[in-house]
């Protein structure tokens, strides 16, 4: 059985300072591109070339270790319809051309491992599957339908694809994998009480819901070796009635710590409560940026793990005192790096260096949320970047409901490939 990963001291705690995970591999800098959906795959779900473009600019722009938008191990549960697949029919030249340019500059990249569960739109699947039979709820219920109830077959099958997926990553030449546990996906719903009521060994007790996790963990391991870096996207909570609190939160960080996990992200919400995005903040808690800080605190004093606090942050300031806290030991930014993939040489190079974002809005609250603008705005800069272009700051909100609306309509009708 692998050992617990153990944090090794750096020299420094610096922003600009490297970070040695405990298998030896080395992050040049403290900062640490969170994932963002690109929807840059192919209509076979393959890479398309901009996203080598996109990620080759990241890695320009000085961060220390990328993590990719989430690639999908069933081409059968796709969460978005341009989302990529590793899988055993997937052509891996143009993973490798992705995995090359992202850690050119010396930085790291990681593969975001994911199965959307029951987060898939309905004009892209008519069954999704779930740990349970349970729609999602707050409105969601309109574009997404009620999932059905995974057998054990089917459980051990995913599983299996999670770890073939991290081995295919491994060998097209991606730096480390990183299992998504987060916001709402199918782990994050195995995890979940208010998800998960099945009355099986996948479910009721903590330790049965935290069972596939581990077990997905454990048979990426088996596949890649204990050199090769596994790590995982966790809520701190759902903040959902019911739902994944902080208590079975930090329980699930000392298991996986306890089996050997490279490198824990802290984030939160799901698509019922988008907490990750900055949904019914505290006041107190955006001045100090980190939207999770108070928990990942707690969670320093259960492990060693090396961990990742995600959310909010937009100052050197604020980073810095998070990192001499001893709290987190890398910073995640995603959004800034959206609009200014130079945000991180930025940081490093000036210690009082900020970025805002602006609020987005249509002005219409309804269509906001119908067109997840939130992030769908980010994924258009996205897409810029992977043409060459330089991100647009005051790309229009009606533009891209507008263009949205067309795209999910166009994919409302076709037939799926998958």
């Amino acid at each position: 059985m692998p050992q617990p990963a153990v944090k090794t001291q750096a020299m420094s705690n610096e922003l600009g300072s490297p970070y040695i995970l405990g298998n030896g591999q080395i992050i040049k800098n403290r900062l640490y591109k969170s994932a963002m959906s690109e929807q840059l795959g192919t209509r076979d779900h393959n890479p398309t070339a901009g996203l080598a473009t996109l990620y080759g600019r990241w890695a320009q722009g000085g961060i220390g270790l990328s993590v990719t938008g989430n690639i999908m191990i069933d081409r059968t549960a796709l969460g978005e319809p341009k989302n990529v697949v590793l899988d055993e029919k997937s052509d891996l030249e143009p993973f490798k051309k992705w995995a090359s340019a992202g850690k050119k500059n010396n930085s790291q990249i990681w593969t975001q491992l994911n199965h959307p569960g029951k987060q898939i739109p309905n004009f892209i699947c008519e069954e999704p599957v779930s740990a349970s039979a349970i729609s999602l709820e707050g409105g969601l219920e309109k574009g997404f339908n009620t999932p059905r109830a995974l057998t054990e077959p089917e459980i051990l099958e995913i599983i299996n694809k999670f770890a073939l997926s991290a081995k295919l990553a491994k060998q097209v030449g991606f730096s480390g994998v990183q299992i998504h546990g987060a916001h709402g996906y199918l782990v994050s719903q195995f995890l979940s009480p208010r998800h998960n009521q099945r009355s099986d060994q996948w479910g009721g007790s903590l330790e049965n819901r935290m069972r596939f996790a581990l077990a997905v963990y454990k048979a990426i391991r088996a596949e890649v070796g204990d050199d090769f870096p596994i790590g995982i996207k966790l809520n701190s909570a759902d903040f959902m009635k019911g739902g994944f609190t902080e208590t079975d939160s930090m329980e699930v960080v000392k298991a996986l710590a306890a089996a050997g996990i490279d490198l824990i992200e802290i984030s939160g919400g799901t698509y019922e409560s988008p907490s990750m995005v900055g949904h019914k903040v505290k006041d107190s808690t955006l001045k100090r940026e980190a939207y999770f800080l108070d928990y990942i605190e707690k969670v320093r004093a259960l492990v060693d793990t090396p961990l990742v606090l995600t959310g909010g942050f937009r100052s050197s300031a604020a980073m810095q005192s998070a990192l001499d806290s001893g709290a987190t030991d890398l910073i995640g930014v995603a959004r800034t790096t959206a609009v200014d993939p130079d945000f991180p040489n930025n940081l490093i190079a000036d210690s009082s260096h900020k970025q805002e974002l602006r609020i987005l809005t249509t002005g219409v609250r309804a269509l906001d949320k119908i067109a997840m603008l939130d992030i769908v705005w980010y994924e258009f800069q996205l897409a810029r970047m992977a043409k060459g272009l330089v991100p647009k700051a005051s790309l229009s909100e009606w533009v891209v409901f507008a263009k949205t609306l067309v795209a999910a309509g166009t994919y409302a009708f076709r037939k799926r490939r998958a």
